[in-house]
């Protein structure tokens, strides 16, 4: 019996780990998804005209 209470913790974090995943796949995409990109397309023009600037003052 000591072999189940060996396999028992892999068993269930793998479960977990399989549902989390099916998870953040679905929830890719959908009615969302050009929101959450424009999101993302704004925070990375951010940061990059701030480092931008940080480059420019350095000068």
């Amino acid at each position: 019996m000591d072999y189940v209470s060996a396999l028992v913790p892999p068993v269930v974090m793998a479960v977990f780990f399989i549902g989390l995943i099916r998870v953040i796949v679905k929830t890719q995409g959908g009615a969302n998804k050009a929101k959450e990109d424009a999101a993302v397309d704004a925070a990375l023009a951010h940061a990059e005209s701030a480092s931008q600037g940080a480059r420019v003052t350095q000068d």
